[in-house]
């Protein structure tokens, strides 16, 4: 009577187990799966004229303000770019993937001198867009500490700091 018990708990929990296991699976399916064509015509008409090679991997949809905008992550000829769209079709900025070695000096100085030892894992190049004017606005630089943990910053092509952790920024 007990072993039988037992065995109805434990066949009762591997089922369950299975059971959240395949849903888990379809739910990961289905998270995995863009829907691209949820993001608006005006949107992605932006996105093809100004990257036509752009090939999407990963897309939001935020409120910034009275606003709403598409951050597009894609890939063009294997570098990672990310854009802001308004739902207008109004192109805010975008960033691209740049080698660490492009990265102007006053910039590596500023990392150098902010985390000694660390090693730069990745640098997004940003672009604001006003129009048809683009202008540089900094580098997105994520870093990988000393101690290990990685952080991301912002930092202008003249060296200044626009943007760090909170808990970095008050030494």
């Amino acid at each position: 009577m007990i072993a039988r018990r037992l065995w109805g708990g434990v066949s009762a929990a591997v089922l369950t187990g299975l059971l959240l296991m395949a849903s888990g699976g379809h739910a990961q399916e289905k998270k995995d799966k863009l829907d691209i064509d949820k993001i608006p015509k005006k949107v992605m008409d932006t996105l093809k004229a100004k990257f036509p090679k752009a090939e999407i991997d990963k897309w939001t949809k935020e409120k910034e303000g009275a606003d709403v905008v598409y951050d597009i992550e894609f890939k063009i000829e294997g570098r990672k770019w990310e854009a802001d769209i308004k739902e207008d079709g109004t192109l805010l900025n975008f960033e691209k993937e740049i080698s660490v070695k492009d990265l102007p000096e006053p910039v590596v100085k500023t990392v150098e001198k902010r985390y000694p030892k660390a090693k730069m894992k990745e640098v997004m190049e940003m672009t604001d867009v006003k129009g048809k004017e683009e202008k540089l606005h900094g580098y997105e630089i994520i870093v990988l500490k000393a101690d290990g943990k990685s952080v991301e910053i912002t930092v202008a092509a003249d060296g200044k700091l626009l943007e760090a952790p909170e808990k970095e920024e008050k030494k």
